[in-house]
């Protein structure tokens, strides 16, 4: 059994040791990203909404980027939004950006009430490329 490895985008660490979780954990071929939100250097939010949503992803390419993936590694996509019906065209305007070809990865969308001061948060889970 493969033992899990914690993997912490190098400019960020502090904001998880504060928070008492790991940006990703590796486990065999399989990275588990945390949700990313829209979260400047400092933690705070990213006022703009599009600029949160384009920082979230920002956030999350860095993480896996730590743990050697990349966005196309992405095979399953949690998203959480706090005003789904508002929000959804600019989500889709950026999706489509950040994954303009197919085959798409899984999508699950949640409307949630709170995000600690976000409006979006993603979380996904990638495979590591390699030899496998």
């Amino acid at each position: 059994m493969s033992r899990r490895e914690a993997v912490f985008p190098a400019e960020r660490h502090a904001l998880y040791e504060k928070h008492g979780y790991s940006a990703a954990i590796r486990s065999g071929d399989l990275l588990f990203v945390s949700g990313q939100v829209g979260s400047l250097a400092d933690g705070s939010p990213e006022p703009d909404f599009e600029a949160q949503v384009r920082q979230a992803f920002a956030n999350l390419s860095a993480v896996l980027k730590a743990g050697g993936c990349s966005i196309d590694d992405i095979v399953d996509v949690t998203t959480f939004h706090t005003d789904p019906e508002n929000q959804f065209p600019t989500i889709m305007s950026v999706k489509q950006e950040v994954f303009p070809t197919k085959p798409y990865p899984n999508w699950t969308a949640v409307g949630v009430n709170w995000l600690a001061g976000f409006d979006f948060e993603i979380k996904v889970i990638a495979r590591i490329p390699g030899d496998n």
